[in-house]
């Protein structure tokens, strides 16, 4: 197949357009909250959606369907008020779920071609785009077999195809490599950066899984217990490159660092000898250099450090 679709907290940004925004949205289950006063907003292209297993990730998505009415806040899909065209936000949207949801009987190409009749396709072109998107998952050769004889992995991509057989505007992925094994993982993981990167399809991709996140998307929402701590891009939640570095001299290190400390910078000693030290402001390493000129001591390893998105998450949920 050519391709499967077309082509198409911290306060929120606002300057990138958004495909999805939520205000002071609350969704409780009895007296708890599953989302507490929630504003978030979603840019075009692949965004995480990040938290621990309970955070409320799965709520966010199936509030944003219109499966369950906030009793307070706003939202808005592709522009569009939740709350009063939930079914015209569905028809747009293809849905990945995290639990199994295939009808037991059917088989793989009957299954999916239904899923598009369901979104609106006429049983000829929803026959066709089945054969097509089936392909597309590596399900080919197994598309006339039950779904219900498919394996963990299997079962995830069908539910794959079944969320994108109709061409949606937006993909909703709710933990899309779960129970797959190391190699079907990689392989979707490569579907879903396909589907963001090369056939410009909006998604969130909803994961506790860090490097899932990483790999395929370029911003994220956090959400720790209920509410949205951090969100942006995840460029500039690490950010800027070149003012945090890895550090190693030969002499007396302990004094070196009070010197550092004394001129504004921020240590953190880490295994082996080595210093991780963040440089304020436009400062650069020649302040570290200077520093180390000054007092005496010789420089033996030196390299910029990034911040990686396993260290924005930790700050983001408050774990040490």
């Amino acid at each position: 197949m050519e391709t499967a679709v077309s082509p198409a907290a911290p306060s929120p940004p606002s300057e990138t357009p958004s495909v999805v925004e939520l205000d002071n949205v609350t969704v409780r289950y009895g007296t708890n909250d599953a989302l507490a006063n929630v504003s978030a907003r979603f840019a075009r292209g692949a965004v995480g959606l990040l938290g621990p297993n309970g955070a409320g990730k799965s709520t966010m998505l199936k509030a944003l369907l219109g499966f369950l009415a906030p009793s307070q806040g706003h939202m808005r899909v592709l522009g569009i008020d939740v709350a009063k065209d939930p079914l015209g936000i569905r028809a747009r949207l293809g849905y990945m779920p995290e639990s199994d949801a295939h009808i037991p009987g059917m088989n793989a190409v009957s299954f999916v071609a239904y899923c598009g009749e369901l979104a609106g396709l006429p049983p000829v072109d929803a026959m066709q785009r089945s054969h097509e998107v089936l392909q597309y998952v590596g399900l080919g050769e197994a598309r006339y077999r039950n779904v219900e004889t498919y394996s963990t992995g299997m079962k995830q991509r069908i539910k794959l195809a079944q969320a994108i057989v109709h061409d949606p505007d937006l993909l909703f992925l709710d933990e899309p490599t779960n129970g797959m094994d190391p190699k079907g993982r990689d392989e979707m993981l490569e579907l879903v950066r396909d589907l963001a990167h090369n056939k410009g399809v909006s998604l969130i991709l909803s994961s506790h899984l860090l490097p899932d996140v990483e790999y395929t998307c370029d911003d994220v929402v956090i959400m720790k217990k209920a509410r949205v701590t951090a969100q942006g891009p995840i460029a500039e939640l690490k950010g800027p490159a070149g003012r945090t570095f890895e550090l190693r001299i030969k002499g007396d290190l302990p004094g070196f660092m009070q010197v550092l400390h004394g001129e504004g910078m921020t240590l953190r000693e880490t295994d082996e000898d080595v210093v991780r030290v963040f440089v304020p402001g436009s400062g650069d390493q020649k302040a570290i250099f200077d520093a180390a000129a000054r007092f005496g001591v010789q420089i033996r390893h030196l390299r910029s450090s990034v911040q990686t998105l396993e260290q924005v998450f930790v700050k983001a949920v408050g774990e040490d």
